[in-house]
């Protein structure tokens, strides 16, 4: 088939299972149109088509993420460059064309006829290594700590029915030795019978730190109940495997937090993005992974908006001044700003101070960190554009 047209553009609906590509010529006719899958035979029988109908073939993606890796690395490889055309952009157009159907196919294209008639989207780079890394041990982790929250509460559930006075010892999200005392020990006749002393030991023997604290305090737990429950010696294996399991999820969770440490230092910034206070390995890699390509965001509003930092006016009749959180935004961002802020007002500095002005201005605690969000994002968007580290004290300008 030969190449009628000089150029053409490719609007993809991304989707896990399938795509649904629409090209459309410089008139806005369609001239292609077809569901293709997410697979990697399929998307270059579609690659090579498309590309036989014109000299040039302008691509549009709505999805920048795991959805569309396959896809947008084989557009790579063959030299195919995409443009990122949000969601929220692609639903306000659709009110410009026919039909009030919201279908894969209309949609993919009005992405392309979007692409056509606009030339201010973000190109996207295929996700370095680097990225891709970061995107899967992050994701990894958030499973792992969720994992762990549901282990934890289902141990308190089955403690408090056969010991509750232990139960309410100890802070098993916290504390590895209270998790280690129940490997071994989970009702109170049993902690009784071993004795302070004894316990003590089993416990410094297996490396718990105070462990004549902990002992005392299930001691203590133990003497306060005297009555055997029925199901006691069930309900302490249980408790036994899932204190175990909890302790084990815990290294499993230290090993990759090391390895998300390693690849996330090797990223040209994160010298940068690790000097902002509060701004750890964890969170700097959920920053590098949510925000994607820092080239996207023209300044540093876009990024606070991304991340549902900036309010947005909600008026309605004679109500004005009405400001609300978007509800389109990245709620990873928006995490990873709010948890570093709630972090770096626990030391002295610029954001504590300011903090504290936001309180002292009548804000109350999540408003101020907020309000310190927002100002982070904004610090730390001039820090990457500038390619230099956070100071206490703003950059002396230089003379020209």
């Amino acid at each position: 088939m030969s190449k009628g047209r000089a150029r053409v553009w490719a609007g993809v609906d991304a989707g896990k299972g399938h795509h649904w590509v629409a090209v459309v010529d410089e008139t806005g006719a369609t001239a292609w149109s077809r569901k293709v899958d997410n697979d990697e035979l399929a998307i270059l029988g579609a690659l090579g088509e498309i590309l036989e109908l014109a000299d040039v073939v302008h691509w549009a993606v709505d999805i920048s993420g795991t959805a569309s890796a396959l896809l947008l690395a084989l557009l790579a490889a063959h030299g195919q460059h995409a443009v990122y055309v949000p969601g929220r952009t692609v639903n306000r157009m659709s009110a410009a064309y026919r039909g009030e159907a919201k279908t894969d196919s209309r949609d993919a294209y009005v992405i392309a006829e979007t692409a056509r008639h606009r030339r201010d989207f973000a190109p996207i780079d295929v996700p370095a290594q680097l990225a891709a890394d970061l995107a899967l041990l992050t994701g990894h982790r958030t499973d792992l700590v969720a994992d762990r929250i549901r282990m934890i509460n289902r141990l308190r559930d089955v403690l408090t029915g056969v010991f509750p006075a232990l139960e309410r010892a100890f802070d098993y999200s916290a504390h590895k030795g209270a998790l280690v005392l129940l490997t071994g020990y989970q009702i109170p006749a049993a902690i009784r019978r071993r004795g302070r002393a004894r316990l003590t030991a089993w416990l410094a023997h297996r490396g718990v730190r105070g462990a004549d604290v902990v002992a005392a305090a299930a001691l203590e737990a133990a003497q306060a109940q005297r009555t055997a429950l029925p199901g006691e010696d069930v309900a302490g294996q249980i408790v036994a495997e899932l204190a175990a399991q909890i302790l084990a999820l815990d290294d499993r969770l230290k090993r990759i937090d090391r390895q998300i440490r390693d690849t996330f230092r090797c990223h040209p910034q994160a010298e940068i993005i690790e000097s902002l206070p509060g701004m750890g390995p964890i969170l700097g890699a959920e920053f590098v992974v949510a925000a994607g390509d820092l080239s996207a965001y023209a300044d540093a509003g876009r990024l606070a908006s991304a991340a549902g930092l900036v309010p947005v006016p909600r008026d309605s009749g004679r109500r004005s001044g009405n400001m609300h959180r978007p509800k389109r935004y990245s709620r990873r961002l928006r995490r990873v700003f709010y948890m570093s802020a709630q972090v770096s007002i626990t030391r002295e500095g610029p954001n504590r101070d300011f903090y504290l002005k936001k309180r002292g201005e009548g804000c109350k605690h999540v408003q101020a960190v907020i309000a310190l969000a927002r100002r982070r994002a904004s610090v730390l968007w001039a820090l990457l554009r500038d390619n230099r580290v956070f100071t206490p004290a703003p950059p002396i300008a230089q003379a020209a």
